[in-house]
């Protein structure tokens, strides 16, 4: 007999985890390292916040902004809005405004994996993006969401290393595991 993940395995069988619960751990998982990435950020002046790094967006700020429109441009197709907003677009407020709003919104994701059935997971909806017309599965919207948030969250690694910053979080999924074992 083998333990994985605290469940006993026989006759070579691996441990079943279904969807339902593999999403739970992944929504945790983004907020989780949404958490650790915003507390390496707090260490940075806001010049080093909106200083120009050249990646996929040009500051660690702008970054940010980025990841909390994709997370709640998702959440609204999700919620099935008919006009969806880019938050970013009328947002004035400060790097702790945009750390609240970002932690707000995953633990929105959180909060509505662990409620949903297995049904509203398969569900397929309709969204429109760059003027056209799309289809996905919640489930797959989920994991695209959660892969999303963990490229630009490397991105925001590199930038801090470019700025100097030498500690570091881990914010691979194995490191949150290994935070939450019990």
């Amino acid at each position: 007999m083998i333990l994985q993940n605290e469940k006993r395995v026989t006759n070579n069988k691996k441990p079943e985890t279904n969807m339902k619960d593999l999403l739970a751990q992944y929504a945790s998982f983004n907020h989780w390292a949404h958490q650790k990435i915003l507390e390496a950020i707090n260490t940075l002046t806001e010049e080093q916040l909106h200083q120009e790094i050249i990646s996929s967006f040009p500051s660690i700020f702008k970054t940010m902004l980025h990841i909390w429109d994709a997370e709640s441009m998702w959440w609204q197709r999700l919620k099935l809005e008919e006009h969806v907003e880019r938050p970013s677009a009328s947002f004035t407020g400060n790097v702790e405004d945009l750390q609240k709003k970002i932690l707000q919104q995953s633990a929105l994701y959180e909060q509505w994996v662990s409620n949903a059935t297995e049904h509203q997971l398969q569900h397929v909806f309709a969204y429109i993006s760059h003027k056209e017309q799309h289809k996905i599965q919640v489930c797959q919207m989920l994991l695209h969401l959660f892969n999303h948030n963990s490229y630009h969250r490397g991105q925001i690694v590199t930038m801090l290393r470019q700025l100097g910053v030498t500690k570091i979080p881990n914010t691979d999924f194995n490191g949150y595991l290994k935070s939450h074992k019990k």
